[in-house]
């Protein structure tokens, strides 16, 4: 296949979207190849960049990492008088391939497998933080497989431009640089940065017959230029990239890069920063906030700035002096929870960036207090909403499967496409926050566990969790794995649809859980029954039972049968057939009882933090 412009006859090859789901005019996102500057492929919505990817470097292009060396795959870039296209092979004949771009703003690649007789994700772009085009501002670099807890750092030679900003995390305003004097002057040279995406090409020269050293030569005379980079590695290093002004969305590629070449003044090289910059990612920590500035914050933790008490402590909303919102959890000296339960989120959730996971600003530390500093989310937690008869009559049915959409993708990056493999182990209602849009975001990764790549199941004498949530193997067992996430996320979804609490639900005929009730309407045929009476009309009714189904597969007794998190966003994102499920756990052969299980201590009062439960 050929993506890109034929200069000689003016037609450009591009891949466009949809305009939605259902609809094939013509959307505004789109991928295709930008030709000014360097010829470069880019991803665009409403006609601003999403995504670049590495440029083509003569020897392969990083569109997609995981297939750099494949023997299935081929991707190259042809740059001429006559054209500059992208080259796409499938080299073994037997597969099949599709590339799409999601009115969303996403690129996916499908492969075809015969054996399920379906197309299954093998690549999404973007996928994280660093992918999103110019997440780190002008002059600065993005480390997305860092582990540190902040993904940006600046170039050689600059400087965060809002140091305060940054401390919060919000790294878009780019560095400036240290002296704010111009670097041409006597004694200046080039620090290089190992292993990176170039910046933004659009706005770079280009000689393909020029080597490295003369590159380094052109760029040291010209007080503009402000970086360099081979551009061709199978022709000795020939070919010059030269950069003029600020450098824009760079980063970090482990092991796959580039060497980026960046300008910097006489005091800056002489300061060994390239080695400054390689222990910036690895030393760095977490934002300390004073614990005056937290006091100012939340005006000394007055009763009327507080949000909610979980079993972590209390929750107050705070303004910084910047103006930004924040949420901050401050740990109760009486909780159950402690140093271990502190320690673990802010290293967990420092290190995961996804839209559907909330975010830690920073944490606190001062004597025998102990904060965490999140963004704050104006509309709490989703429990708020759904067990709420006035506030659920504000959830018609697009609302409530988007939000079990952004729970499920977030879910899915916490097994699956995050650095670590993450298993929650208290995922429930309230401990999904809503932003200003109603957008879900997964919070409380005290109870977090962190999982090798080849790890299937672990082993627990301690059983935290919520009643209702946990899993059967994990509450009667201690084994957790992440199936007892997709249990969790399937009593959730049973939630959202119903109204209903699952723990607290009570019918007239026998003491039932929510998904024993449900289970029972399925099986009679009668699942509108189930859908929540207050929610608004007209619905998807058909939609609406299919996600009660796909909730059935995930509540199944036996972990092995349970869908994961991959196929169960597949599910909700596709009409294909579905299995029917077995019979949920928490229900006793041949009655519909609850499982009578002991009492378990240690509930919340408000379920709006982290809730700890200690099985007997």
């Amino acid at each position: 296949m050929k993506l890109g412009l034929n200069r000689t006859s003016g037609l450009n090859r591009i891949l466009t979207s949809w305009k939605s789901q259902d609809d094939p005019r013509t959307g505004t996102a789109y991928f295709m190849i930008d030709p000014s500057g360097f010829p470069h492929l880019t991803l665009y919505k409403n006609k601003v960049p999403l995504w670049q990817p590495s440029p083509y470097n003569g020897v392969r292009l990083n569109v997609i990492p995981a297939v750099g060396e494949s023997s299935y795959f081929n991707f190259s870039i042809i740059i001429d008088a006559d054209e500059a296209i992208l080259l796409s092979n499938v080299l073994n004949s037997s597969i099949y391939v599709r590339g799409v771009v999601q009115e969303s703003g996403i690129v996916q690649l499908f492969t075809w497998v015969e054996r399920k007789s379906e197309w299954v994700t093998f690549f999404t772009k973007p996928e994280d933080q660093c992918d999103s085009y110019g997440h780190c501002g002008a002059n600065g670099n993005c480390h997305s497989d860092s582990m540190d807890q902040i993904e940006c750092n600046c170039l050689p030679g600059f400087t965060p431009k809002s140091p305060n900003d940054w401390s919060m995390r919000d790294s878009s305003g780019g560095c400036i640089r240290k002296n704010q004097e111009s670097v041409c002057r006597n004694g200046e040279g080039f620090v290089k940065v190992a292993d990176v995406k170039v910046p933004d090409t659009s706005v770079a020269s280009f000689d393909k017959n020029m080597t490295l050293r003369e590159c380094e030569s052109v760029c040291m005379r010209n007080c503009s230029c402000t970086a360099y980079a081979d551009a061709d590695f199978t022709r000795g290093g020939r070919g010059c990239l030269m950069w003029y002004g600020d450098l824009m969305d760079t980063r970090h590629i482990s092991g796959g890069g580039r060497d980026l070449f960046v300008r910097v003044d006489a005091l800056v090289l002489g300061s060994e920063v390239g080695k400054e910059l390689d222990g910036t990612t690895k030393d760095q920590e977490l934002p300390l906030l004073d614990i005056t500035t937290i006091k100012a914050a939340t005006d000394n933790f007055a009763s009327t700035n507080k949000l909610g008490q979980g079993g972590f402590g209390p929750v107050y909303k705070g303004r910084l002096a910047s103006g930004q919102d924040v949420a901050v959890k401050r740990l109760s000296k009486g909780s159950g929870q402690g140093c271990q339960e502190f320690k673990n989120e802010v290293m967990l959730i420092a290190k995961l960036q996804h839209r559907n996971l909330v975010r830690l600003l920073g944490c606190c530390i001062s004597l025998d207090e102990r904060m965490l500093i999140y963004e704050y989310l104006p509309n709490k937690s989703l429990d708020c909403f759904i067990f709420n008869e006035a506030k659920r009559t504000t959830l018609d049915w697009n609302q409530r499967f988007k939000i079990i959409l952004g729970i499920a993708r977030g879910v899915l990056y916490l097994h699956q496409d995050s650095r670590h493999r993450i298993i929650h182990r208290d995922l429930k209602a309230s401990n999904v926050l809503l932003d200003a849009a109603m957008n879900p975001k997964i919070s409380d990764f005290g109870m977090a566990k962190m999982f090798g790549e080849d790890q299937i199941q672990a082993n627990t004498n301690r059983v935290v969790g919520t009643y209702g949530y946990m899993s059967p193997e994990y509450a009667m067992q201690g084994l957790y794995s992440i199936k007892s996430d997709v249990f969790s996320f399937g009593v959730i979804l049973l939630e959202i649809v119903s109204g209903k609490r699952n723990a607290d639900f009570y019918n007239d005929s026998a003491c039932l859980n929510l998904i024993a009730h449900v289970w029972n309407l399925w099986k009679e045929g009668k699942s509108s029954d189930i859908f929540d009476s207050l929610m608004a009309q007209p619905y998807n009714s058909r939609q609406v039972s299919r996600s009660i189904q796909i909730g059935l597969l995930c509540v199944q007794e036996r972990a092995a049968v349970r869908p994961t998190m991959m196929d169960i966003v597949l599910m909700l994102g596709n009409e294909a057939a579905l299995a029917s499920p077995d019979k949920p756990a928490f229900i006793l052969k041949g009655s519909g009882n609850v499982l009578d299980l002991p009492p378990i201590a240690g509930a919340s009062a408000n379920e709006v933090t982290i809730t700890e439960l200690d099985g007997r």
